[in-house]
């Protein structure tokens, strides 16, 4: 859940107080924020290979790596992964290589 979006608009429960409402409405937005930061975390942590990052700052960004190699994303996603370029760009490789089917 991502703040400020239209999706976010949580309505009042028959009979809930405004301070309730108010209480209830701070507490989803701290749970997102939680969220976005556990996503962050997991976006750099080096117990995530360099795919599993990629792939994690496409979704937080709900954008997809280019498959130009001198794009200049290539630099955001590195730095936002922690990353090298030259990681990054490996990446990009892999997934332009057809995928392998294995042998019988």
């Amino acid at each position: 859940m991502e703040i400020g979006k239209q999706t976010d608009y949580v309505a009042p429960k028959p009979g809930e107080s405004i301070a309730d409402y108010r209480a209830r409405i701070v507490e989803r937005q701290a749970e997102a924020i939680e969220q976005r930061q556990r996503e962050l975390a997991e976006q750099t942590s080096d117990a995530n290979t360099p795919a599993a990052r990629i792939r994690i700052w496409e979704k937080l960004h709900q954008l997809v790596m280019p498959r130009n190699p001198t794009h200049r994303v290539l630099k955001v996603i590195a730095a936002g992964t922690r990353l090298s370029v030259e990681e990054v760009r490996a990446e990009q490789r892999q997934r332009s290589m057809p995928p392998t089917r294995p042998e019988p």
